[in-house]
C-alpha cells in the first residue's frame, strides 16, 4: 500500500461501520468478541480491523479515563485572538499550544476568534495558576476570553458513521 493508497479512505460496507461503531462504543472487545457481534468470522473480522488500521480510519485505540477522578474535572473552554494573521504567527501560536499543560484541544476557527483551546484543570485555582505561568506567554496573542464550564451535558468521542 503507498502511502497516496493510505491518505484516502478506503470504501466502507455495511459491516466496516458496525466494526467501527462497536469499536468506538467498546475498543476493548477481543476480536473473537467483535466478530461475534458484527457476524463475521474471527479471522475475516481481524482482516478488517486490520485493513482499517493501515487505512488510518482507526488512528489509536486508547481508554477513556474519569476526568473528575483524576482532578481535571473542570473544562474551560478559551476563544483565542493573534495579533497578526500570518503563516508565521499561525504556526507559532500551534507549537505553543500543543505544550499547554491540560489543554484537549485546540481549533483553527472562523469568525470573532482565531483558535479555540479546550483545557482540563482541578479549578479555578489551578486554572489561575496556568493562566499565569503558561497562557500570557503564548506568542503573538493579543486576546483571551475564558469560558468555564459549569456542568458537562454532553461529551462524546464517538463519530457519527452516516449510513
Amino acid at each position: 500500500m503507498t502511502l497516496s493508497d493510505a491518505a484516502e479512505a478506503p470504501p466502507l460496507d455495511r459491516i466496516d461501520r458496525q466494526i467501527l461503531d462497536v469499536l468506538q462504543h467498546d475498543a476493548s472487545l477481543s476480536n473473537v468478541a467483535l466478530a461475534e457481534r458484527v457476524n463475521l468470522s474471527p479471522p475475516a473480522c481481524l482482516r478488517r480491523v486490520e485493513r482499517l488500521k493501515r487505512s488510518g480510519l482507526i488512528k489509536e485505540v486508547v481508554a477513556l479515563l474519569d476526568a473528575e477522578r483524576l482532578n481535571a474535572g473542570m473544562v474551560v473552554v478559551i476563544g483565542v485572538v493573534l495579533d497578526r494573521s500570518t503563516p508565521q504567527s499561525f504556526a507559532d501560536f500551534e507549537a505553543a499550544a500543543r505544550h499547554i499543560s491540560g489543554c484537549m484541544a485546540c481549533h483553527l476557527v472562523t469568525g470573532e476568534f482565531d483558535y479555540f483551546l479546550m483545557i482540563r484543570t482541578r479549578d479555578s485555582q489551578s486554572f489561575n495558576r496556568l493562566h499565569a505561568e503558561q497562557l500570557i506567554y503564548l506568542p503573538g496573542v493579543r486576546q483571551i476570553r475564558s469560558f468555564m464550564g459549569l456542568r458537562e451535558v454532553l461529551s462524546s468521542t464517538q463519530i457519527p458513521l452516516g449510513r
